[in-house]
């Protein structure tokens, strides 16, 4: 089992949020708690993370469409628009210096796009503000990093924990993202690429009842 030792957070997307709530909640027993919503369109819910018996600022996203938008287009927003139901869509990681990380990247031969500020408001109006890289053709198979600045991690708050196993990514040819991957120069703060059938993202979580759920 892997996880990345830079993990912020797990992306899991779908076409509509309330039924990404209850399909999570179905599988796992966890109803997870009300983010927020986020200027593009798109709104949250949010599940804390254990990792090796120790509650860390690690959290899994369930992200939507926000029911109350006034815009009936899908999001593109992590691929929402072409969802048809849920999906382990991506994961960020924390590096201790973001712009270092991008350079370093960049001069390795990929460009995870600029550093750029985004925003949301929790439930109970507190502004959340972070800085995370998503260039105008990010790849979601790649991780994008984020930096939280003087902003608590969400993974911190008072919301529902789920205990977090392994989260790799597979391929059926590893090596192109592998070598992708190496250009962040992370090591095992990415997470690890392995072979398989079908490109996508495999992430185990362990239950309150001790059973083994892979979505």
């Amino acid at each position: 089992m892997s996880i990345p030792t830079l993990l912020d957070h797990v992306v899991i997307a779908g076409p509509d949020l309330p039924a990404l709530i209850d399909w999570f909640a179905e599988r796992t027993g966890v109803v997870a708690a009300p983010g927020g919503a986020h200027p593009t369109g798109t709104a949250n819910a949010l599940v804390a993370l254990t990792v090796d018996g120790a509650r860390g600022p690690q959290y899994i996203e369930l992200i939507g469409p926000n029911p109350e938008r006034t815009d009936p287009a899908l999001p593109e927003t992590f691929g929402i628009a072409t969802l048809t139901g849920p999906s382990v869509q991506a994961y960020a990681v924390h590096p201790a210096d973001i712009e270092a990380t991008v350079a370093t990247a960049r001069a390795g031969g990929y460009d995870p796009g600029d550093v750029s500020d985004l925003s949301r408001r929790t439930p109970d109006c507190t502004l959340l503000e972070w800085r995370l890289t998503r260039g105008e053709n990010r790849r979601i198979d790649v991780p994008f990093l984020i930096d939280w600045g003087t902003t608590p991690q969400p993974g911190l708050s008072d919301i529902p924990v789920i205990e977090l196993v392994s989260l790799v990514r597979t391929e059926p040819d590893p090596a192109p993202l592998q070598q992708i991957l190496g250009a962040y120069d992370l090591d095992d703060g990415v997470a690890e690429v392995v072979v398989g059938d079908e490109p996508g993202f495999r992430l185990t979580l362990r239950t309150a009842t001790g059973d083994l759920v892979e979505l």
